[in-house]
């Protein structure tokens, strides 16, 4: 019997033959001359090089090399929230370079709602490239020659599923049914079929929530078969909301029994031989900041003012220490490439005794770090940088609140340690702001966004949100992380070594366009938006208007996603040219391998380096991390979202519901779209929950009238109240209570 590398050898060799036609199985069988008994090898080897997306089976099941459909991609799949999605081919696979099309232009093509087959979020599959060419937009576009400036007007990608080549997880959620003797799911999604065939129940109970692999589907017209993998319980049980959202998307949770053996062998405190050789920093004001409710703390900072400027300290936690390459806790946490921070929980990268143990920079304690030492100037320029392994010794851990005070003067209680570390947080701040000031100059976006925390009971019910405004505390420290981040790279860059880089791309010109269509409704002559100095005129003209978040929030949605490359290809949106993570290894596998590449550059470089992985094996790596994170991202919205969702339901069944400003994001026939500022939650309005009054629409103006001269506009504030929650469709309805003016 053939070795199975030979028979795919031989498969392979046959199908690249002058003149090959497409062959079933058994044509292909007759034509390798194959005993009857190899023809179970040949099933499984062609099965094998399908799902890998080598060749494809046409129709009556006769198979070819995919490459010879020239026009046929195989890459990902991401859904947006309307049902339709973006194909993000693979940049590496031989039979995509192979089709003729340009995928550093087209990284990611259009798949309408109707073109997806059974594709779930996250689905590696084969699409078939119907379209490239000019965008739609552009033949209607009301302002031609601003269209024109935009780059990259000319051509736009389109395509359809053609069929699904691997299944990120094939997990649905539903709720069980028995009826009649028939026992199914329903799903949540809807863009699903209404019901999963079962064979049996998995000792679930008709009306509770289960995980459910598809098994068989073929049209989104035909109900899927599928198993039960696990019960997840009644709907209203603690906790079942969220596991449902874990499977929905693949996440891990436990950790297997080798990574917890290894892990019990770290030692969970620091012993004198770690600091052999390693720079002794416990004596001196480093601190960390974060959120209150942070468990990980992998940063802390240094800063003293010097004759000419300033020197700074950045240490980041020396993850790289602990976890060795190609170990079991290394291959875990490359799989699961970053931690999952959910609503209720956190699914980290690294295991407990790590995460919120020995690697987490706490106060009072002895913690191994890789520090980025910088020189700035008296303008906030970075003259130079070193890094060294050191311990610290962290002598405060101060949530953002505690340093916002103490920047804002409100020291508290009398301390001697209190004062020095409002004194050096001011020190701080006086190097943030120029560096922040000298970033906006060169470019970088202005985007940051107040964040809003749900907040849960012991029983994770949803009683309230928190709010945490973009101030100068996390300035500091992000001005801080930036620069250490871009300090690393252009380090490992220029001593050409492998690591992984962080890149931005410049934004698609039909977004852009959007964009300034935005702009223009809402009163802006944008300008070239190609030139980001324009983008930053139209910003700084919003600041402080009520239309300033709208607007804010279309620039952020005609951006582009950042992601991970082998390679330093710059970063828009912080107009950084060489641009990597480093600050956050803890929770993050890409940091952790820049602190590998960046030990031999090291003033004191440990006696053995840790292995790189070669440049190919860090594209690998980069592509698969950028899908957890994106998987990542996605499954911590969806938390959010449900609890805040499942708050303004409470809401709006009470007598007297909380009042919120609002801003008109969008004036339709329906209604107004808005955005509840205070809890960042879009909504409609419908226009029966318009104040009283005989209201008309006036499309052109984007707005509402009546004839007493009253007025509903694009960006005005508005005063709502939650009237209902639409929950498995995920939609908030408003009414409009007042005018913000109207708040004292």
């Amino acid at each position: 019997m053939p070795e199975a590398e030979g028979l795919k050898e031989r498969v392979l060799g046959l199908m690249r033959r002058p003149g090959f036609r497409p062959r079933n199985k058994g044509e292909l069988a007759r034509d390798m001359e194959l005993p009857s008994e190899q023809r179970i090898d040949l099933r499984a080897e062609l099965a094998a090089l399908e799902r890998a997306g080598v060749i494809v089976r046409g129709k009556k099941a006769r198979y070819k090399l995919r490459e010879h459909e020239g026009n046929l991609l195989s890459g990902t799949l991401r859904f947006q929230v309307k049902g339709d999605a973006w194909f993000y081919p693979d940049p590496r696979d031989e039979a995509n370079l192979a089709s003729g099309i340009d995928l550093d232009k087209f990284r990611r093509i259009y798949v309408g709602v109707r073109k997806t087959s059974v594709a779930l979020e996250g689905d590696q599959v084969a699409l078939l490239v119907e379209r490239l060419g000019a965008p739609i937009w552009w033949k209607h576009a009301k302002h031609k020659q601003a269209a024109l400036n935009l780059p990259g007007a000319e051509e736009q990608a389109t395509g359809r599923v053609e069929r699904i080549l691997q299944r990120r997880s094939g997990v649905v959620i539903g709720t069980l049914m028995e009826r009649k003797g028939f026992i199914y799911v329903q799903p949540d999604d809807e863009s699903l079929p209404p019901s999963i065939e079962l064979d049996e129940s998995g000792g679930g109970r008709s009306g509770q929530k289960v995980a459910v692999r598809l098994l068989d589907w073929v049209s989104r017209q035909v109900a899927p078969r599928g198993e039960i993998t696990e019960v997840l319980g009644w709907p209203d049980e603690p906790g079942v909301d969220i596991r449902g959202i874990i499977h929905r998307h693949g996440l891990r949770v436990e950790f297997p029994e080798d990574v917890e053996a290894e892990t019990k062998s770290i030692p969970t405190t620091v012993p004198p031989a770690a600091l052999v050789d390693r720079k002794d920093w416990r004596d001196e004001l480093v601190l960390t900041i974060d959120p209150v409710d942070a468990r990980d703390f992998d940063d802390a900072i240094w800063v003293r003012e010097r004759e000419r400027g300033w020197e700074m300290a950045v240490h980041i936690a020396d993850v790289a220490s602990y976890v060795k390459p190609d170990t079991a806790i290394d291959r875990e946490a490359r799989e699961r490439g970053n931690s999952t921070y959910l609503v209720d929980r956190v699914l980290p990268m690294l295991p407990e005794a790590l995460s919120n143990g020995i690697c987490s920079l706490v106060p009072a304690e002895d913690r191994l770090t890789c520090c980025v030492v910088m020189w700035f100037d008296r303008e906030g320029a970075m003259i130079k940088a070193r890094f060294e392994k050191a311990v610290i010794r962290s002598k405060a851990r101060l949530t953002y609140e505690e340093a916002q005070e103490m920047l804002e003067g409100k020291t508290g209680v009398i301390d001697p340690l209190r004062s020095e570390i409002a004194g050096a947080l001011t020190e701080c701040w006086k190097l943030a702001s120029l560096m922040r000031k000298r970033r906006n100059s060169q470019g970088a976006l202005d985007l940051e966004f107040p964040k809003v925390r749900v907040v849960l009971d012991k029983f994770g019910r949803p009683t309230g949100y928190k709010r945490e405004d973009y101030n100068e505390s996390h300035q500091l420290i992000e001005e801080f992380m930036l620069a250490a981040n871009e300090a690393v790279a252009r380090a490992i860059k220029n001593a050409g070594r492998p690591g992984i880089y962080r890149e931005h791309e410049n934004p698609d010109s039909d977004k852009l366009f959007e964009f300034a269509e935005l702009a223009r409704a809402h009163g802006y002559e944008p300008g070239d938006l190609s030139n980001k100095k324009d983008i930053q005129k139209l910003l700084k003209q919003a600041r402080g208007k009520p239309e300033e978040h709208a607007i804010k929030l279309g620039l952020l949605k005609s951006l582009k996603r950042a992601t991970y490359r082998e390679e330093p290809l710059g970063h828009y949106g912080l107009s950084k040219r060489d641009y990597c993570h480093f600050t956050s290894p803890i929770r993050r596998y890409a940091d952790l391998i820049m602190h590998r590449a960046l030990e031999a550059l090291l003033d004191n470089p440990p006696g053995q380096t840790a292995r790189l992985p070669i440049r190919a094996h860090c594209a690998e790596i980069a592509d698969h991390i950028s899908t957890t994170e994106r998987i990542s991202a996605s499954a911590e919205d969806e938390s959010r979202c449900l609890k805040m969702l499942e708050w303004l339901h409470k809401c709006a069944h009470e007598s007297k519901p909380p009042v919120f400003e609002a801003v008109i994001m969008d004036v339709r026939k329906i209604g107004l779209m808005v955005e509840a500022l205070e809890i960042v939650q879009r909504g409609l309005v419908k226009r029966d929950e318009f104040p009283p009054a005989d209201w008309r629409l006036e499309g052109q103006h984007m707005r509402y009238v009546t004839r007493k001269g009253d007025e509903l506009s694009l960006g005005q504030v508005v005063l709502v109240q939650v009237v209902r929650v639409h929950m498995e469709r995920q939609l908030v309805d408003f009414r409009i209570v007042g005018r913000a003016e109207a708040v004292d």
